[in-house]
């Protein structure tokens, strides 16, 4: 996938993980972006590692994983913000 497609997917990500975990973030849209994008590398490469996935192009299983992966970073993120 072009760079283009991961940042797309990567908002899309973010977006879902924002929804699945509401809550007061500071930074907002930003931050919700940047961790979708992340989010989506993080979930590309453990799902690659697993077996479970791989990114051939924009899928439901890529929007997937990638949503996984941002959630884990925004977990991350609130418990690092908290420390």
């Amino acid at each position: 996938m072009g760079i283009l497609s991961w940042i797309v997917l990567g908002l899309i990500a973010g977006l879902l993980a924002k929804v699945l975990m509401p809550g007061r973030d500071p930074g907002g849209f930003i931050i919700t972006i940047l961790l979708g994008i992340g989010g989506a590398f993080v979930g590309g490469w453990v799902g690659t590692q697993l077996g479970i996935a791989s990114f051939n192009g924009f899928t439901l299983q890529g929007v997937l994983v990638a949503t996984g992966g941002a959630v884990l970073l925004l977990v991350l993120y609130r418990l690092l913000r908290k420390a």
